[in-house]
């Protein structure tokens, strides 16, 4: 057996220093276990097991023949200790591929499988379940891009002109003269199994899906009734989220369409948004779902939203359990940041989106179905049957403002736009404290800024006061009022660690706000205390990212219970059977996706470092409803953050032809 003793010596010294997670090295102390194995080879299962956990599905090996360090997060130095530790490396592709290729650990696909645990796939190395997931993803979603319905377009184009109507006119009113890419969209969907709806904040997804509802179950005649629809998020706060928007433009277009269209008994019927988890039947201590391709969900259209954190696994086992005849509507902003596990699907389905790239066919069936014209710069290339199914929404109805102007310079990589928004806007809707100190973060969670919504002082005066004449005696009517006042105002985190981050300021803004007198820590649990779980827990009914209230149990003095919102209604938990929580009055910018704040507040790190770029920046921005501050102890760090733009290593866009 080859000795390794200094290879393994440096990766220790390396997971000491904070630069490998333990798992690496683990991992690649079990590949050497299984023969003996060539120091390259366990170079590239430590750097593919350290990026996995960075959220690439793959090891791109030119990667590996240049510099890896820049996806590491690694100075050249650091590279240079593990590469000088492994002996001889390979300088060249050619020679890595041979490296693997030879490897009994490594599979070589188009060889016998023998079931090993990395997988060589061309030019990229794989741990197999990643590229399994990947496989299963790439074939279903060019299977359902592929397969078309019938579709009577004089009929869709009458209740498409009628579902529209409203918006002719505001669209007319604002001077807009492009084409409806809401109405396109809705026709585009009807027309096959698959449907990816991308586009910023206020472009109206679930209102454009809404009307897709309301299309389907008129194209469905006699058999409305019949027609299995469910709803679906990565978290339980965007699925209440997803749930009340489409109920909410229902109710509108129902008022329309009672003449002609029961819309209301239908949409009655479609239950409320659950989680992916929930909905696939998740079980405690397994990876596998109650819902597979042997046991598929019993439904006929199936809508997504927040699609940009379903990470690879998530898409992989969903894709699996939707029978081949349903429908699947993907919603979700691609600019936003990736899941936290490994994979970027939405982006690598939506790869090219902003270019349309329609062909002749569906810029037909769109005229003929929708009365809209694709223009010109959206079909001087033939995309392949994905970008079909693609719709882009870009034309933004909340965000015309400041916040938008910043969010767009930010998404363009215009660090000197962004700078200039910040700086110049005189409405007060953004605003930048440079060079600030934490005492500036600790005043904001108090008070927020004059003329926003103030701080978190404001829900927690409400729990002060109790239910009062107002409420009726209704003490729910008081717990939706009070997470209502919590939800209007967050402090955003670019990294966990630190005076800069979650838990740095967690505990500041809680000594804080107990100086005020506006709370009383008395141990892990108090009145007022804010948690975000973190873990999914079955028993208790919550899921990892949900948010809750810590209010005083009205039927146990002495007792607490935390109160989660679920859609308008609110649901409570024994505090003491909560066990994978955290305090959430900073949250990280990761986990507040799918959700939307009237202040958000996003606090930048004073030094740069691995995890902040431009979508996060963007992510951050695009939570702000009507005001966002930026507090950064270093101004220069923001440009740098725009500057990086996340590439997350995959062969998914490949493998659709993207």
């Amino acid at each position: 057996m080859t000795d390794h003793t200094a290879l393994f010596a440096a990766i220790d010294t390396l997971t000491a220093d904070g630069k490998l997670r333990r798992l690496a090295g683990a991992f690649t102390r079990f590949i050497a276990t299984l023969g003996d194995t060539p120091a390259p080879v366990l170079v590239a299962c430590v750097l593919l097991s350290e990026l996995e956990g960075r959220g690439h599905s793959c090891l791109v090996l030119a990667d590996l023949a240049g510099d890896p360090s820049p996806q590491l997060g690694w100075t050249d130095g650091e590279w240079s200790r593990l590469r000088s530790a492994a002996g001889p490396l390979p300088k060249q592709v050619k020679g890595w591929r041979a490296a693997l290729h030879d490897c009994e650990q490594a599979w070589s696909v188009g060889d016998l499988d023998f079931n090993q645990p990395l997988v060589l796939d061309g030019e990229r190395l794989y741990l197999r379940r990643y590229w399994r997931d990947e496989a299963t993803v790439a074939a279903s979603v060019r299977s359902r891009a592929t397969a078309l319905h019938d579709v009577d377009t004089a009929e869709v184009r009458g209740w498409l002109d009628r579902l529209f109507a409203q918006d002719k006119r505001g669209k007319a009113a604002d001077g807009d003269t492009g084409p409806d890419w809401q109405k396109i969209a809705c026709a585009a969907a009807l027309r096959g199994q698959l449907a990816v709806i991308t586009g910023g904040p206020g472009t109206g997804k679930t209102y454009t899906v809404a009307r897709l509802l309301a299309l389907l179950f008129a194209m469905a005649g006699n058999q409305a009734h019949e027609l299995r629809i469910a709803l679906a998020a990565p978290t339980g706060k965007a699925a209440a989220r997803l749930k009340q928007s489409i109920d909410t433009a229902l109710d509108e277009l129902a008022g329309r369409l009672e003449d002609a269209l029961p819309l209301k008994a239908l949409a009655g019927r479609m239950g409320g948004a659950r989680t992916l988890h929930s909905l696939l039947g998740a079980r405690p201590d397994t990876r596998a779902f109650a819902y597979n391709a042997g046991n598929p969900l019993d439904v006929d259209v199936l809508i997504v939203d927040e699609a940009s954190m379903v990470h690879l696994e998530m898409m992989a086992a969903l894709l699996a359990a939707l029978p081949p005849q349903a429908r699947l509507i993907l919603l979700g902003d691609k600019d936003q940041l990736a899941s936290v596990e490994a994979g970027a699907v939405l982006g690598d389905l939506c790869a090219g989106a902003e270019s349309g790239n329609y062909d002749a066919a569906s810029a037909e069936y769109v005229l003929a179905a929708a009365g809209e014209a694709i223009p010109a710069a959206f079909r001087e290339r033939d995309g392949g049957p994905l970008a079909q199914r693609t719709v882009m929404l870009r034309r933004s109805r909340r965000f015309g403002g400041p916040i938008g102007a910043l969010a767009l310079a930010v998404n363009a990589g215009d660090a000197d736009g962004a700078r200039a928004v910040l700086r110049g806007d005189a409405t007060g809707q953004v605003h930048w404290i440079e060079g600030a100190r934490p005492n500036d973060v600790l005043a904001l969670a108090l008070r927020g800024r004059e003329g926003t919504a103030a701080g978190y002082r404001d829900y927690l005066e409400l729990i002060r006061q109790g239910p009062t004449v107002a409420h009726g005696g209704d003490h729910e009517a008081w717990v939706r009022d009070v997470l209502r006042s919590f939800e209007r105002f967050r402090l955003l985190c670019a990294v966990r660690e630190g005076e800069w981050g979650v838990a740095g300021l967690n505990e500041a803004i809680e000594q804080k706000l107990e100086g005020a007198g506006l709370l009383r820590r008395r141990g892990e649990w108090y009145v007022g205390r804010p948690v975000m779980v973190t873990r999914n827990d079955y028993a208790t009914g919550v899921y990892n990212g949900d948010i809750g209230l810590t209010l005083p149990d009205p039927a146990r003095p002495g007792s607490l219970r935390v109160w989660f919102t679920d859609g308008e209604a609110v649901r409570s938990v024994l505090a003491t059977r909560l066990r994978n929580v955290e305090t959430a009055f900073a949250m990280t910018v990761h986990k507040s996706q799918g959700s939307e704040f009237t202040h958000t507040v996003m606090v930048l790190p004073p030094q740069a470092n691995a995890v902040l770029a431009r979508e996060l920046v963007y992510t951050g921005i695009t939570r702000a409803r009507e005001f966002f501050t930026l507090v950064s102890p270093n101004a220069a760090v923001l440009g740098e953050a725009i500057a990086e733009k996340t590439q997350r290593a995959s062969g998914l866009r490949e493998a659709l032809g993207r």
